[in-house]
């Protein structure tokens, strides 16, 4: 069962399209006052059409594709603008720059960045509501844990999604409930027809006698970590056990994922190291000529396996990092070099030579520096099945979350999108976190 529309991606990436060739011909009409003829079409649909799709590709690294949940859709306002504004740089530098194709549209490009922007600000906050959900199903959420309050205010709040929950149960609490009351009568009463829930958490054995005889009413009974990991793109922590780790999580060998995952890191690593030898002398000089330490620091961190590998970087602190988080480590600070180079990722250029040797992977869960490894494998449960597979110089948690975790609290944040990595790892994810990632570096968001 599909909670979210799984279409909407498609919806959105062919409204953008129609939108942005619709605004062409509206720039055309109101520029010449009459129907555009079909020459007219032609010499302007050519250029344009590469103009499109270069846009959608813009699109798609500004998150527009992603799902709405509540988290991004109070960002999409302020995304969509920053999205348009690329875009019009782009059409500029495009048709100004490069015009190979015999027009010079000045007036005609100024009408139209107008146009479009108008079309796709309209498209994306009004027009996309006609293709959701019309009606939601009702629906009883049976869980636990800060997760169940999580799913309840997503779904409810958000017109994405097919399901409307009437009401949730903490199943820490079942015992002190009448469960026919708050749950059976209610499924007949309130016509629910679905019912979502932790059907691996064993205090809900007592109950699933009344539950058996709900599927004779067409009830559908939805598992919530499905539920979870599909809108929020991360695994419920409080909701992960060993039978979770037995049933999801699996280490053997996917020969050709990890053919191809090595030879792109080898390719992609070799070609960037080579050509990142360039910058090497102008860092190296900033970081001598600002306080006269060490240019490279090296680190201890943990590797696949929980194994130990040293890692390189150009130095962005006063002095190297002792494994503590920046509000404990006091008295390292970051210089005003580090702060350049850490923003730009510069820092990290010499752990390129980590992924060539294979100590590293190009996408994976980031690796921690060995003390602090240690000190989470103590307060957080089942924290090293990170380790497993090789670390990244980038990863899923990494273009996720804004900044780094700085408490244990949000490093669980982090390892429930590690999890979902590991989980589901493949060559198209990997692709989506380094364009991900290379818009991150471009933006200078840092990570």
């Amino acid at each position: 069962m599909n909670v979210s529309n799984k279409k909407e991606p498609i919806i959105l990436f062919l409204g953008d399209l129609f939108f942005f060739y619709l605004a062409l011909w509206v720039t055309l009409f109101l520029r010449y006052a009459e129907i555009p003829n079909g020459d007219l079409l032609i010499n302007h649909l050519i250029p344009f059409s590469y103009i499109f799709f270069i846009w959608v590709f813009l699109f798609f690294l500004a998150g527009l594709y992603e799902k709405h949940t509540l988290a991004l859709k109070v960002k999409l306002p302020n995304r969509i603008l920053n999205a348009v504004i690329v875009n019009s740089l782009v059409a500029v530098i495009f048709f100004y720059l490069i015009p190979v194709f015999g027009i010079a549209p000045k007036t005609n490009l100024f009408i139209y960045l107008i146009i479009s922007f108008s079309f796709i600000v309209f498209w994306r906050r009004f027009c996309v509501k006609l293709f959701s959900f019309k009606k939601k199903e009702n629906a009883i959420l049976i869980g636990t844990g800060s997760e169940l309050r999580e799913l309840k205010e997503e779904i409810n709040n958000n017109n994405r999604y097919r399901l409307k929950f009437i009401s949730s149960i903490d199943i820490n609490d079942i015992e002190q409930i009448d469960f026919k009351r708050e749950v059976i009568d209610k499924v007949y009463a309130e016509n629910v027809s679905s019912i979502v829930m932790d059907l691996k958490n064993e205090k809900i054995e007592t109950v699933l006698p009344h539950l058996y005889n709900l599927i004779f009413s067409n009830v559908k009974f939805v598992d919530f970590y499905k539920v979870y990991e599909e809108i929020f793109d991360r695994v419920p922590l409080s909701l992960v056990g060993y039978n979770w780790f037995l049933e999801n999580i699996s280490f053997s060998s996917l020969i050709a994922y990890d053919f191809l995952k090595r030879a792109m890191d080898i390719t992609i690593s070799l070609v960037l190291g080579v050509v990142s030898l360039i910058v090497y002398p102008f860092v190296a000089l900033a970081i001598k000529l600002e306080d006269g330490g060490p240019v490279f620091v090296v680190q201890d961190r943990i590797g696949r396996g929980n194994k130990l590998v040293k890692l390189c970087k150009f130095r962005s602190m006063t002095r190297n990092d002792s494994g503590e988080w920046l509000e404990k480590n006091k008295g390292n600070k970051v210089t005003r070099v580090g702060f350049f180079i850490r923003k730009t990722r510069i820092d990290e250029l010499p752990q390129l030579w980590n992924v060539l040797m294979g100590d590293l992977s190009l996408i994976g869960p980031r690796p921690d520096i060995i003390d602090l490894g240690r000190k989470l494998a103590k307060e957080i449960p089942y924290y090293t099945v990170r380790n497993l597979i090789t670390p990244g110089l980038s990863g899923w948690a990494q273009i996720k979350q804004d900044f780094p975790p700085q408490s244990v609290e949000e490093t669980k944040l982090r390892l429930s999108y590690d999890f979902y990595y590991i989980k589901n790892r493949s060559l198209m994810l990997d692709i989506k976190i380094a364009l991900k990632t290379v818009k991150t570096l471009l933006s200078r968001q840092g990570m």
